[in-house]
């Protein structure tokens, strides 16, 4: 027996039914006070009134949330949203005691819902958004999808129509059908990567018979020299031959006359004598002037002088030479037109902005998303394209400048004035978070990444750095003929694309730092993104125009004109979109993301 208890007293929610003008019913609910009298004891009471300090007989049972409710909860809960597709069991079905039972009455027709919602992962997706195709969590219809603002399904309500449904026959036929594409696709690749494996053998015979060429050139080169030098050897013998034979030949004849004139002056012979010292006095002469001779000759010694343009050209190039991509010599590249039109823009502005957007950065995650970089703001902002609107704002320490994507859920940003390159993760419930740092040597502008290998621009000086994932330098760039102000970077597989303001170009580069192209005659070349075609769309803030140039920068269109300043771009290929912003220094252009469909 339950302890007596004074008078309590009780809102409840009472429900009568009424009759609309069209004639039909509906339920309406109005609160009345009921009391309790303290005489009364429930074994099986509703449980939410009772947390509440109220015990109240229970006139059912929701087998979701495991809990007991009398008649005017029980008729709420069938009205709440979150709860209104929660297993109601009536008094007659419900559990006789609070203790939960082993085996349920009913089976709730949610329970091979186990699906996480990739946003709220305590929660399980039971719902469906027709007019955003997305599937929901009951957080998500509360936050996101009202019924106010979109048509909501419970799953189990539409799930049975799909069984055998057309849907059904039609995705597995596209997906059996991008299954084969795969398969071929797959298939095209390991063809094209046979052909280039194949490509390489040859092109490391062709290096080995150039080098073999460049030792035979070197070997005739050596050869030449070596010549010259026995040359000279062999002179210097026949010299020495030539007056050793000369000056012995003089030293015989020498004293074979002195003596004839010893052996005339022994014997008296004074008119034979007085001849031979006459004779003498010639042979005398000729002896000063070859003395004087052989004195004067100089026999040369010899360094040996390296060609300096050979050792000059060794080592500047580096190189033995370049790999190139094969291109077709009588296939000239074309530039086809395009049509555009203008689908709408993203106010990029919110409520936490100081000042007005100076978008500087601007990268594609997927198709519904979008990461740009405020300099003015410093903060990163994602854009969701598909409802045009910021889903999230990360406020950084200092001014960001240029954004690229490393994974499908990281970007990379530069901050000058630190001198580092700050990672950030998309991954967490669509939150933009940092990461760790690298940090670089210079005040780093543009930034693009190519499997592992950043690509980072800086001024003052002017040069282009190739990083790896941790900041160790791999390639330092700092040729200033080409270089004077570069601002935004691109990459691909064979290619690195700078736009210079200073050069007012567009300048190609290989991995090595060569240049292979450029595209002059622009204003201010700013933001750049490659196409999905490998042609390369450019900004030129100056000439109010967005380009579209060859890979080679051989050739251009423009593909959008009379646009006040555009600063940087991306494109989408899988919905065929070009997305841009400008820099004006006016907000009514500045903090908007505009929509193209070329």
């Amino acid at each position: 027996m339950a302890v007596p208890r004074k008078e309590t007293s009780k809102l409840l929610l009472s429900s009568t039914q009424s009759t609309t003008s069209d004639g039909k019913s509906s339920d309406r609910y109005s609160i009345s006070t009921t009391a309790i009298t303290s005489d009364e004891y429930y074994e099986v009471y509703c449980q939410p009134c009772d947390e509440d300090g109220a015990r109240l007989p229970a006139k059912g049972y929701c087998s979701d949330c495991k809990e007991h409710l009398c008649r005017d909860c029980f008729i709420f809960h069938r009205k709440n949203k979150l709860s209104k597709h929660h297993t109601l069991l009536d008094a007659k079905s419900m559990p006789t005691s609070l203790q939960q039972p082993t085996t349920a009455t009913n089976t709730a027709t949610s329970d091979d819902l186990t699906t996480p919602c990739p946003e709220h992962s305590k929660e399980m997706i039971k719902f469906y958004c027709k007019d955003h195709k997305k599937l929901l969590c009951s957080v998500c219809v509360t936050l996101k999808h009202t019924t106010a603002s979109c048509k909501v399904n419970y799953i189990p309500d539409i799930s049975t129509q799909y069984v055998n449904s057309k849907e059904y026959h039609t995705k597995l036929k596209e997906m059996a059908s991008f299954s084969e594409k795969y398969k071929k696709i797959i298939e095209d690749l390991k063809k094209l990567t046979a052909k280039s494996n194949s490509s390489l053998t040859e092109v490391l015979r062709d290096i080995r018979k150039f080098r073999e060429e460049i030792n035979q050139t070197l070997d005739e080169m050596e050869r030449r020299a070596e010549d010259e030098a026995k040359l000279i050897q062999q002179s210097n013998e026949n010299f020495l031959k030539t007056m050793e034979t000369t000056h012995s030949d003089l030293m015989n004849s020498l004293s074979l006359s002195s003596n004839t004139i010893k052996e005339l002056n022994t014997s008296d012979q004074a008119n034979k004598l007085f001849v031979a010292l006459k004779l003498a006095e010639k042979t005398i002469e000729e002896s000063k002037r070859n003395i004087r001779h052989v004195q004067s000759t100089v026999v040369d010694e010899y360094d040996f002088k390296p060609n300096e343009a050979v050792l000059e050209g060794i080592e500047k190039e580096k190189s033995l030479g370049k790999l190139v991509p094969k291109r077709c010599p009588t296939q000239p590249i074309e530039m086809k037109p395009r049509k555009s039109s203008h689908q709408g823009q993203v106010n990029v502005k919110i409520s936490q902005d100081k000042d007005g957007c100076q978008i500087s950065g601007m990268v594609l995650l997927n198709p519904d998303t979008i990461i740009i970089t405020d300099q003015v703001n410093s903060t990163v902002k994602m854009i969701d394209t598909s409802r045009y609107l910021v889903t999230d704002c990360l406020l950084l320490d200092s001014r960001p400048r240029d954004v690229t994507s490393i994974i499908s859920t990281n970007v990379a940003v530069t901050i000058p004035s630190e001198q580092k390159v700050q990672f950030i993760s998309t991954n967490i419930a669509n939150k933009l978070t940092k990461k760790r740092a690298i940090s670089v040597d210079g005040d780093c502008h543009g930034i693009s990444c190519y499997r592992d290998k950043l690509i980072v621009s800086f001024f003052n000086p002017a040069k282009l750095q190739i990083l790896d994932m941790d900041g160790n330098i791999l390639t330092n760039i700092k040729e200033t003929n080409f270089l004077r102000s570069p601002l935004h970077v691109a990459t691909n597989n064979s290619s690195i694309f700078v736009s210079d303001w200073g050069m007012k170009s567009v300048t190609i580069l290989s991995w090595k730092g060569e240049v292979i192209g450029s595209y002059g005659g622009m204003g201010f070349p700013s933001g750049l993104a490659l196409s999905d075609v490998g042609t390369l769309f450019v900004c030129d803030n100056e000439k109010n125009v967005i380009e579209e140039i060859a890979e080679d920068c051989s050739i251009g269109n423009v593909v959008l004109k009379d646009i006040v300043s555009p600063y940087v771009v991306c494109w989408c290929a899988e919905r065929k979109m070009l997305y841009y912003c400008c820099f004006t220094m006016n907000d009514k252009d500045d903090n908007f993301l505009h929509i193209c469909k070329m």
